[in-house]
């Protein structure tokens, strides 16, 4: 790890913007989760929702590119639950749907902590949901054409909290709790040994502020003498 690249793995850390996501309703297709997702970690999310039947659904290295280690998918069985989590976190919901109530998405005050709802790209969003939602957008049109591509619409409204949250300054200090920072933080320097730690259940070792890890003495991050590098030699890391 160069100190060039552990200052920019630091710096998009203290960017995140852990109150602004989307939700995904009726997801069926992965590849439309992951692009969405990319924006969303494009502009400092770290958190999608899927709302989905499918028994699993998630990030797949090919079509999320880098995106995958960075954004979390969380799935939720039903629209009520899904929305209902987030409404309870404080989260406002703000569903991209063409109706007589809708505002134009410039209008809406990202600033406050947002859920973006968006839809299934043959039938939108339930009606359920646009109940629940907060606030009906649209994105104008002059085309002939009555709605884009769930990705672009993501990008365009995700886009546009970006602006304002930049204008507001809240890219200027880190909203990630100290836990949640480090923990990103030992994932993105230190993968092998996080994905180790994973599979054995154990937690992290503590890292120093050069993400250089802080050799344990004994315990299950250390071989038979309690040395830590050659941990790292006997597990091939």
């Amino acid at each position: 790890m160069t100190p060039e690249r552990l200052a920019i793995i630091k710096a998009s850390l203290d960017r995140r913007q852990t109150d602004l996501t989307v939700m995904m309703e009726n997801v069926r297709k992965p590849h439309n989760l992951a692009a969405v997702a990319r924006t969303l970690e494009a502009v400092g999310g770290l958190e999608i929702h899927a709302i989905t039947e499918l028994t699993s659904i998630r990030l797949t290295q090919m079509s999320a590119g880098g995106t995958k280690k960075w954004i979390k998918v969380t799935k939720h069985p039903s629209t009520e639950q899904g929305l209902m989590h987030l409404k309870r976190q404080g989260f406002q919901i703000i569903a991209t749907s063409l109706c007589e109530n809708s505002k134009d998405y410039r209008e809406i005050d990202y600033t406050r902590p947002t859920a973006i709802l968006v839809g299934e790209e043959l039938e939108g969003i339930s009606e359920q949901a646009l109940q629940l939602a907060d606030e009906n957008i649209s994105i104008p049109m002059t085309g002939m054409v009555q709605s884009l591509n769930v990705s672009v619409a993501s990008a365009l409204v995700l886009y546009e909290a970006y602006h304002q949250r930049m204008t507001a300054g809240m890219y200027d200090s880190r909203s990630l709790d100290e836990e949640t920072y480090m923990t990103l933080l030992f994932e993105a320097c230190h993968p092998k040994i996080a994905n180790c730690c994973r599979q054995k259940r154990i937690p992290y070792p503590a890292i120093d502020d050069d993400a250089q890890v802080l050799e344990p003495m004994s315990g299950s991050l250390a071989n038979s003498d309690g040395n830590f590098s050659e941990w790292i030699k006997e597990n091939e890391i």
